[in-house]
């Protein structure tokens, strides 16, 4: 049985508060499509590949953690490849929703909860701040583990190459923090909580100094590896509530 377009963006603002984040881009319905649905398909970014995909699995929605609206970006003409993004959505009616940093700080189904709970993480707590709301949580491993055997534990995990940045690689690690994506500079929250370790999606070159200088564990596991579990996990309370079908649609990219 369809849902209507009106009940599932009230699903998903009852379950994530999109309204209490400042975020960098309009969380919610960003374009319009058909009222009803009946198959809806998810992927961490609204690209046009992600697009395309979406259009010939017949999906008549279309929910990602980046959508396709961004602060940064300032007023766009819908020209060249921007425009070849949003096109084939209007054409075959596609609803598109985004959730951002509702998905990244949510305490249940964010990408930092469900990647603590994947490497074991416990007594899970928010962690981050932006603009006075969480971004991440933090917890505790039941047993210290080093810092090398978490970066073989987050690459099997994420199925993406980590780096990590350590000032002793053997050394054992009980406390972390975790706010994924790109979230690189937020290592000095970790390190001003006295959190032994931080995980993110991407590290720059002067993090990668300055984190271990500090006496911190900093692990990179790939801005789009450490947000795929947000989004697929969105994808099966989604698909527990409404029982519709719902695909997740994979990205080839490495970063």
């Amino acid at each position: 049985m369809p849902v209507s377009r009106s009940e599932l963006e009230a699903f998903f603002g009852h379950l994530l508060s999109p309204s209490d984040y400042a975020d960098y881009g309009p969380n919610g319905l960003q374009i319009e499509g058909t009222e009803q649905i009946d198959k809806i398909a998810f992927a961490v970014s609204a690209t046009r590949k992600s697009i395309q995909q979406a259009v010939d699995s017949d999906a008549d929605a279309l929910v990602v953690h980046h959508g396709l609206f961004w602060k940064f970006h300032g007023p766009r003409t819908i020209t060249g490849p921007f425009a070849r993004r949003v096109t084939p959505l209007i054409r075959h009616g596609i609803n598109l929703l985004a959730y951002h940093l509702p998905l990244d700080g949510h305490p249940e189904i964010g990408n930092a909860a469900v990647l603590g709970r994947w490497i074991g993480l416990q007594e899970q707590q928010p962690f981050g701040d932006h603009q006075g709301m969480p971004t991440g949580v933090r917890g505790l491993l039941r047993t210290p583990v080093s810092a090398a055997r978490l970066k073989e534990r987050l690459a099997a995990v994420l199925e993406h190459p980590v780096i990590l940045a350590t000032p002793d690689a053997n050394q054992g690690i009980t406390s972390i923090g975790i706010i994924t994506g790109g979230a690189n500079s937020d290592w000095l929250l970790a390190h001003r909580a006295g959190l032994d370790a931080y995980i993110t999606g991407e590290i720059s070159e002067h993090d990668w100094h300055e984190s271990q200088e500090h006496g911190l564990h900093m692990f990179a596991g790939g801005h789009n590896a450490t947000e795929q579990l947000g989004i697929q996990a969105l994808l099966e309370k989604t698909r527990e509530q409404f029982g519709l079908p719902c695909l997740f649609i994979p990205s080839e990219n490495p970063a």
